[in-house]
């Protein structure tokens, strides 16, 4: 189920400039405080915040993505990993990850960034097959999954209805296939 912070999210998207300063103006302090005490300067955490945002605008420029939790969580955990990778970069071994106390991230919200996690991941699974079908396959399907009827799908690529149809069951059972056959398929599925 959406969560009403996808609101957000959209104002990336849509550069609301308004609602983007409030994410800042909510979150980056929190970022900001835990950088800070894991051997981060302020500097660090701008950076880690901006980035972390700037991945979000990629991923939702590219492909639909519902939000399911808190977007405090959500940015929370996508920042202290970042920032956990950055740390194991420079090879710091004094990390002190006692934050989860303070933000009140209980098991719920623990599970809540593990689905959010694999479903990510399965996206990408997907998304890494898709790239490798022939043009013809990524298209009709893109444009299929956009939400455009097939009878449309079939008159921007110029074929028949029947065709596309058609097209569009051999093009699915190709990328199941590559799918299915991937060496992550087996860690993804539940």
């Amino acid at each position: 189920m959406q969560h009403p912070d996808q609101k957000y999210l959209e104002a990336l998207l849509n550069n609301d400039t308004a609602l983007i300063e409030e994410v800042y103006r909510k979150y980056s302090g929190k970022i900001k405080w835990m950088v800070l005490q894991n051997n981060g300067k302020e500097t660090d955490a701008a950076d880690v915040f901006q980035e972390v945002l700037l991945s979000i605008y990629k991923k939702i420029q590219n492909e639909k993505f519902t939000l399911t939790c808190p977007l405090e969580a959500f940015l929370y955990t996508a920042c202290k990993n970042k920032w956990l990778n950055e740390l194991r970069k420079k090879k710091l071994d004094k990390v002190t990850m006692h934050h989860f106390d303070v933000y009140n991230i209980d098991e719920d919200s623990f599970k809540i960034i593990e689905e959010i996690n694999l479903q990510q991941a399965r996206r990408d699974l997907l998304a890494e097959k898709l790239r490798e079908l022939c043009e013809d396959c990524r298209q009709l399907l893109q444009l299929n999954w956009s939400g455009k009827p097939m009878e449309e799908v079939a008159t921007i690529l110029n074929i028949t209805y029947g065709y596309a149809r058609k097209k569009k069951c051999e093009c699915m059972a190709e990328l199941v296939t590559l799918v299915k056959h991937s060496a992550e398929f087996n860690l993804l599925k539940q």
